[in-house]
């Protein structure tokens, strides 16, 4: 089930909620009673890299990519 983050205008506190995407417009109340929150926008981190294998060279000769690769024309 996803997790949405929300923050409460009345106290400042930032609170997470587990509910059905179906749900993620819902209201919520923050956990100290307020119900004047605003759900906040996430962001995804995505870490690693990509790398052909070693002694694969792209068609055409060198660099690979569209440009790198002359497919620009």
């Amino acid at each position: 089930m996803p997790r949405y983050e929300y923050r409460c205008r009345a106290c400042g506190a930032n609170f997470e909620l587990s509910r059905p995407m179906a749900e993620s417009n819902a209201s919520a109340v923050c956990p100290d009673g307020h119900d004047d929150t605003v759900k906040l926008l996430s962001t995804v981190a995505v870490g690693g890299s990509a790398s052909a294998p070693r002694g694969a060279a792209a068609p055409g000769g060198g660099g690979g990519g569209c440009c790198g690769g002359g497919c620009c024309g």
